[in-house]
């Protein structure tokens, strides 16, 4: 029997799988980062007290609401005016020691990499990043009205990135960079498909790019949206799996077309499963037929949430039940 890490990779690299990977059981997340630990991400739960993040921007997570968004009213919104950027946007200082990341390299070590992919954890992403500093309907505007100053913040934000992915290399050697940078809706992408490539393009390239010549073996990008128009964006960015793809972006379509250069992982929608009213009958619907249509290389049967829990914390545990039954059926 393939032990988690190498079941996946197979599943990966379209070899000899044993059986579905269940959601993340592969991926070992290393958390406790020295920037994880000097800057919050997010408030500990719905209804908790809202944080500053390291960026600067404020985030909220309101009693009954899947997760935290950052609060942009006038007196949290970090940057008014895209033309003057440089005035409002300040990058954090990850200038971290080899003693600062002691704590997260003996967390690294504790994992067995035999069994587990080691894996670091970045968000927000590049997109998110400009909109959680300038607004989400002022920066769709931005790309139109003010393209070059819009240039200038993303190519700020990659170098800093940059930095950060060098930190990580150095100190932590993860096998996986997980990187969250939702893209759409449900129905679509916020911008096209050439916009998105005139901005983004280049800029992923060079960071994707940095870990994978750096020595992380694979990289996992969460989105979960409708971005099936962005596949071969992806590819060429050198996203390795994307996690989070929705069931409305026609995953057997994309498998069958694109799973040689690109695995998918998700299709169970949190929207759909992830409920107070859950049931059983409801996970098999969502993820049976998902399984028998996608097939056994480059899919992975996920929770559409960008990290291995639910909201109903059951729910999880009730996936990877209908995986293995889906497992029994097809291997």
């Amino acid at each position: 029997m393939l032990t988690k890490r190498q079941n996946m990779l197979e599943v990966i690299k379209g070899g000899n799988p044993d059986r579905f990977v269940k959601q993340y059981e592969a991926l070992a997340f290393v958390m406790n980062t020295p920037y994880a630990l000097q800057y919050p991400l997010m408030p500990e739960g719905p209804g908790a007290p809202a944080v500053k993040c390291a960026w600067g921007y404020t985030n909220a997570w309101p009693e009954g609401m899947p997760g935290a968004f950052p609060m942009h009213d006038p007196e949290h919104l970090v940057c008014p005016d895209i033309t003057e950027w440089r005035k409002y946007v300040k990058a954090p200082d990850i200038n971290y020691t080899a003693e600062d990341w002691k704590p997260c390299q003996e967390a690294v070590a504790a994992v067995d990499r035999n069994e587990y992919l080691v894996a670091a954890f970045v968000a927000p992403g590049v997109f998110e990043m400009c909109h959680y500093l300038c607004e989400i309907q002022t920066t769709m505007m931005n790309f139109y009205e003010e393209p070059e100053a819009m240039h200038e913040l993303i190519d700020y934000i990659t170098d800093w990135e940059l930095k950060w992915a060098e930190q990580i290399c150095t100190y932590m050697k993860p096998d996986v960079i997980f990187h969250h940078d939702d893209w759409g809706t449900q129905k679509s992408t916020f911008i096209s498909v050439d916009m998105f490539r005139e901005f983004y393009l280049e800029s992923y390239k060079k960071i994707y790019g940095y870990y994978h010549d750096h020595g992380v073996q694979l990289v996992v990008h969460h989105n979960d949206s409708f971005s099936a128009t962005l596949v071969p964006s992806m590819i060429e960015m050198g996203i390795d799996v994307w996690q989070g793809c929705m069931s409305v972006n026609d995953l057997p379509k994309l498998v069958k077309e694109y799973g040689k250069d690109i695995t998918f992982m998700g299709g169970i929608d949190n929207g759909k499963v992830d409920r107070a009213d859950w049931t059983q009958e409801m996970i098999a619907e969502a993820t049976d037929q998902l399984c028998r249509d996608c097939g056994k290389l480059y899919f992975i049967p996920c929770e559409t949430q960008g990290l291995n829990y639910t909201s109903f914390p059951e729910v999880y545990g009730a996936i990877d039940e209908e995986i293995e039954k889906m497992t029994k059926e097809m291997f």
